[in-house]
């Protein structure tokens, strides 16, 4: 019994040892093999044991194993001994998929200046170059579509497009390079390009900011659409009239054409001169405007005087009869445009403006009296009439009479008395 005993525990031994090493075979454990570490990023946690290590598409290696520590991980690479003095100690790795679903696998960077081969227990940095960082980057944002994706649907959409392009490469050739001197043309142009964007982005806020009101302004559109429909029935009677007013006026000037084109030629002269002197229409319409207030005044606008009735005054200076070929007129008068200021409260009825009497060849009156004959003026009641003077001494005379204190008689009254009082003819009606 004992010797069967020794026998079985002999077959259990030599099929354990069978199975460690067939273990071992299968894990390479016999295979020579010259191993490194690979550091690299979370994306390095993607790899798993057995993954391959290749140098420009040639297989140099796998991963034995995957350490993870936090955020960084490290691969133990195998790399075949007799393909080491191709792999450079300064080299650098990128995990790269083998297709858009396969697994991912080492791809060792050989630099443009390679060092001496690389030696066991050496550390492989992850390439940390432009290209790399935008490759990984590209990988990890077409991840998320290509889990969104549905595998089916993605593969009929590929071989639908397999199909298309199918004997048309020098075709697709061409529209790449139109495309890429499309694209050449079209670079100098991109600063230009960048302003009109900034500037479309201004223009942008300015239309956002005039929102409300454009939409108030359409509401109000609405209104004024609303009005023109029910207003219809009107629109087309005026649009009628209009036609037929139309029709009519340009028949009126069909007819009418030369004697609007001579009544133009004949205005011109007129217009010439009302131009002429159109400097001073302002001046002459001002001060007529700024006399409203004084005529108020003067004839007693606001004030309440029942015993003063209407009244009518009349001032004539007779120019004797007219004498032909003396009295024509003669427009001889050359100081064009001219703006007198207003009479001083000394002298409130010039007989002519500053610049003596109009030139126009009629004989000028001198002053009269009553009955029609020269008058001989005296210098103090020249200058005496219609001054302040004459003023304050007939309010004196004339305030007993009305029932009023001096500085209340009205300014009117000096011009009915004053003329009377010095023999001039007043008519009250």
């Amino acid at each position: 019994m004992n010797r069967y005993h020794v026998f079985g525990a002999a077959f259990l031994v030599a099929i354990v040892a069978f199975l460690s090493f067939t273990v071992a075979v299968y894990e390479k454990a016999f295979t020579p093999a010259v191993h490194v570490t690979l550091e690299t990023d979370s994306v390095g946690n993607q790899l798993t044991p057995g993954s391959d290590v290749k140098v420009r598409g040639v297989v140099v290696g796998e991963v034995r194993s995957v350490r993870t520590d936090g955020g960084l991980a490290s691969l133990d690479l195998a790399l075949q001994p007799d393909l080491i003095d191709q792999v450079p100690s300064n080299v650098t790795a990128r995990l790269l998929p083998k297709t858009l679903f396969g697994e991912r696998y080492v791809a060792l960077q050989i630099p443009n200046q390679p060092a001496a081969p690389i030696q066991a227990g050496a550390v492989i940095g992850q390439d940390r170059s432009s290209s790399a960082v935008e490759i990984s980057k590209v990988l990890d944002d077409l991840m998320p579509v290509l889990q969104a994706v549905q595998p089916q649907k993605l593969a009929g959409t590929l071989t639908a497009l397999s199909q298309a392009l199918d004997g048309r490469g020098k075709q697709l050739g061409e529209v790449l390079t139109q495309a890429d001197s499309y694209l050449r043309q079209l670079a100098p142009s991109l600063p230009d390009l960048n302003a009109d964007l900034a500037s479309l982005s201004h223009v942008a806020d300015t239309y956002s900011t005039a929102a409300p009101d454009f939409l108030h302004a359409l509401a109000d559109l609405t209104t004024t659409s609303r009005t023109l429909v029910d207003q219809r029935s009107q629109l087309d009677t005026l649009y009628s009239v209009v036609t037929t007013t139309s029709v009519d006026l340009d028949s009126f000037l069909r007819v009418n054409e030369a004697n609007v084109i001579g009544l133009a030629g004949s205005a011109a002269p007129t217009l010439a001169v009302l131009a002429k002197y159109a400097p001073e229409y302002p001046c002459v319409l001002g001060q007529l405007a700024d006399q409203l207030a004084n005529a108020d005044f003067t004839f007693g606008k606001g004030t309440d005087h029942p015993q003063m009735g209407k009244f009518t005054l009349t001032i004539t200076a007779s120019r004797g009869a007219y004498q032909p070929g003396v009295d024509t007129p003669k427009y001889l008068d050359t100081r064009g445009p001219q703006c007198y200021q207003k009479a001083s409260s000394g002298n409130l009825f010039p007989q002519y403006p500053p610049g003596g009497p109009i030139k126009d060849g009629s004989t000028h009156p001198g002053t009269q009296d009553s009955a029609g004959q020269p008058a001989t003026t005296h210098p103090a009641s020249a200058s005496v009439a219609g001054s302040s003077a004459e003023q304050q001494l007939l309010n004196l005379l004339e305030a007993p009479q009305l029932g009023l204190m001096p500085q209340q008689t009205p300014g009117w009254s000096a011009l009915l008395i004053g003329p009377l009082l010095r023999g001039s003819e007043v008519t009250l009606k």
